[in-house]
């Protein structure tokens, strides 16, 4: 099966495991800290660490090298496509791009601007880092080319959609909208977005008084018919009015009051509307706030959604992602905090059928898999930061890959044996962590897959490693086993090795990039092995 996009491999093809032709270059450096915010060979889930210069010396030496344009172009590669696990890096990089003493690199990084900030958080975060770059500096950000690259953000945005963003997004890392739209010198290029402007920096009052009785074009009174719905639930108590408007103009829950967020029928109108991925996020909070209760008309509209196949497949929603907020739910309290909720059964039975149904949208790699999964330890333990057992977390990686990706070989291993898994396609979650965790326990080896594959002449691209143990032993060094199996095969293997429990050690200090460590395990982690199997970190 030929790879299901089109990619461009940062590496050159290689069939003979040769040596040399596995060094980690500064190019695949620097796509792995525009993935995950490392260029290291360790991806640590749930980690928010604010990135900085520090951990981007990949990205520096390309700058050096006179390469910045091509590092903005993987800047948004990654911000575009889908392939990082958080903005961040992307942000920063191109941040620093953007101040570089070559005009070239600057000129790419603020033409990409638009392209890598989507919304408004994005942008904010963007002027944040660019801030935090020039401290120590005399000279301020704000010249004459973050001025334009700015004021074009706003000037080339829809002006509905713009008014929009506004309104939801007001502020964030200490910038406010005001704060860019002043500190740019914007001009307006349409008498659309001179109105918003003229809204975020001097007000509803002002806006009012302005074009009470101005001529205006089509556009502007869409545009202020628009803010003039914001500003009437911002002054409304009448849940029975802010229900209507938020059904009519497709408001959300940022552009409301806390107040009315107190109301059932405010949460019945936003429930219709409010992304899948937010439905998720909040459950628990809405069951504990009694804004959800037993075959209520919220729960039941929560329900259809979650059970409905074409919103599964419009938000994108992954599979895992569910089985984690499912978890989370049934558990029954939050991880901060004094929230708790007792889980309502219906709400539950949806997110099974959401999870089962929503592996059609995790689009195939096309490539040939070993996913190991190691029963030498007990798989009683909790995946750190979730409500997931090590057991239920391996058990659902398994299924996922097997369900997607045609070429896939299931093994469960211990004390020196390897036992290949068949699992069909109609199999349960509950079955499959059955099946993998009836065999006996026993020492860990976790090159033992490697060499199962390489003595049964198996080929394989990715191999994966799920283990529970915090201490990982080895017969033999991975890496010389990857070598051993790629002479063998004449496959450029990869191997990541997936620590469930595991808060931050790697395999081992390797310069071959086919190796990756996974410490503990969350959606980015898909992403990341993604990224790895198509040669693209």
């Amino acid at each position: 099966m030929e790879p299901s996009e089109n990619t461009t491999s940062n590496h050159a093809p290689n069939s003979t495991g040769a040596e040399g032709s596995w060094e980690i270059s500064d190019k695949t450096r620097l796509c792995r800290f525009l993935c995950y915010g490392s260029e290291g060979e360790i991806y640590t889930a749930r980690e928010q660490g604010r990135v900085a210069t520090e951990t981007a010396g990949a990205l520096l030496s390309l700058l050096q090298e006179g390469r910045g344009a091509e590092a903005v172009e993987e800047a948004k590669r990654f911000a575009q496509g889908g392939r990082a696990v958080r903005p961040g890096p992307a942000l920063f990089a191109l941040a620093l791009c953007s101040q570089h003493s070559e005009l070239k690199t600057r000129q790419a990084a603020f033409k990409a601007l638009r392209e890598v900030c989507r919304d408004p958080a994005h942008l904010f975060s963007f002027v944040q880092y660019k801030k935090e770059l020039k401290e120590g500096m005399k000279c301020g950000i704000w010249g004459r080319a973050l001025r334009k690259a700015v004021s074009d953000w706003y000037n080339e945005q829809d002006p509905l959609s713009l008014a929009a963003a506004v309104t939801r997004c007001k502020q964030r890392e200490g910038w406010s909208h005001q704060d860019l739209l002043r500190l740019s010198h914007t001009k307006p290029a349409t008498e659309a977005v001179a109105l918003i402007s003229k809204y975020v920096t001097k007000g509803w009052k002002e806006v009012q008084a302005a074009y009470a009785d101005k001529e205006k074009s089509e556009e502007v009174v869409k545009v202020l018919s628009y803010l003039e719905v914001v500003e009437k639930v911002k002054h409304s108590c009448d849940e029975v009015e802010v229900s209507g408007l938020i059904e009519e103009h497709k408001l959300e829950r940022e552009q409301l009051l806390t107040d009315h967020l107190r109301s059932k029928q405010v949460w019945s109108a936003l429930l219709k509307e409010i992304s899948l991925h937010s439905i998720l996020k909040i459950l628990g909070k809405m069951t504990s706030n009694k804004l959800l209760e037993p075959r209520s008309a919220e729960t039941q509209t929560i329900c259809e959604r979650l059970q409905n196949e074409s919103s599964l497949k419009k938000a994108n929603i992954h599979p895992f992602s569910i089985l984690l907020a499912s978890e989370n739910y049934k558990r029954g309290q939050g991880f901060q905090g004094k929230t708790k909720w007792e889980a309502d059964g219906s709400i539950l039975k949806a997110m099974d059928w959401a999870f089962y149904t929503s592996f059609q949208n995790v689009e195939p790699v096309g490539k040939r898999f070993v996913v190991a999964v190691d029963v030498g330890t007990s798989l009683t333990s909790i995946v750190p930061g979730t409500a997931i057992s090590t057991a239920v977390a391996a058990a659902a990686i398994t299924m996922i890959f097997a369900r997607t990706e045609s070429n896939t070989q299931v093994l469960a291993f211990s004390e020196g044996a390897v036992v290949p898994c068949s699992l069909s396609a109609d199999m349960s979650l509950a079955e499959v962590t059955a099946e993998l965790v009836k065999f006996p326990s026993g020492s860990t080896d976790c090159t033992l897959p490697v060499t199962w594959a390489t003595e049964n002449g198996k080929s394989v691209d990715m191999f994966i490693i799920l283990t529970n143990n915090p201490l990982w032993t080895f017969t033999a060094s991975p890496l010389d086993s990857l070598k051993k199996h790629r002479h063998a095969s004449g496959t450029d293997s990869k191997l990541v090795m997936c620590g469930l429990t595991s808060i931050g050690h790697a395999i081992a200090d390797t310069e071959d990039r086919g190796l990756l460590s996974i410490c503990g395990f969350d959606l980015g982690a898909f992403s990341v092995i993604r990224n790895l199997a198509l040669d693209l970190i």
